[in-house]
């Protein structure tokens, strides 16, 4: 740890200013390799998550995200609030289909993962990622999920286990689980 001693003898650890972060710029960040995911969001119909999702990409390095249906797309104030920037720096594409952006990624051998609770369903946990695949996560509603049709299409289903009461968790925070997780899974 790199923790300071304050006059109490107390260990003290500083924040470090943004400047300190080494973080890419953005001409940087769009020749960088990316992490070999897509996010694909299926009519998401908060401005803020699909903002927080942007985010998520531009921290782990994600190709692209695909905004379908009725999900919004930048510019828009609600969305720039919480993407930071972000809508500047990560590739994202409009289609009005959600199963036609499947279609187009599966003949290009994209693995497609919905995120949704399902029978059969893979629990994040024992997910384990081929380096050498390209995986498409699909993200659903807020209230109805991915779509039951994007659901059969997809190549697997993964679950996020999950112990309290609720029967879900808000969809960017879902998001920030699962490409965390896969990420840190690929990287190692």
């Amino acid at each position: 740890m790199n923790a300071h001693i304050d006059k109490n003898g107390t260990p003290v650890t500083r924040k470090l200013k943004n400047s300190e972060l080494d973080r890419l710029d953005p001409e940087t960040f769009k020749d960088a390799k990316k992490t070999p995911i897509i996010i694909i969001l299926d009519n998401i119909r908060s401005l803020n998550n699909i903002g927080s999702v942007f985010r998520t990409s531009d921290a782990f390095l994600i190709q692209n995200i695909y905004l379908c249906g009725i999900t919004a797309t930048p510019p828009h104030n609600d969305i720039r609030k919480t993407a930071l920037g972000s809508t500047e720096t990560v590739a994202w594409e409009y289609a009005e289909s959600t199963m036609d952006v499947i279609n187009q990624l599966k003949e290009k051998d994209i693995k497609i993962i919905a995120i949704e609770q399902a029978e059969h369903a893979t629990m994040l946990n024992d997910f384990k990622p081929d380096p050498n695949h390209t995986y498409a996560l699909v993200f659903g509603n807020e209230v109805k999920g991915v779509a039951q049709d994007v659901v059969n299409n997809s190549d697997l289903v993964l679950e996020i286990p999950q112990y309290g009461t609720k029967h879900s968790l808000n969809i960017s925070v879902s998001c920030g689980v699962v490409v965390w997780d896969i990420f840190t899974k690929l990287k190692h």
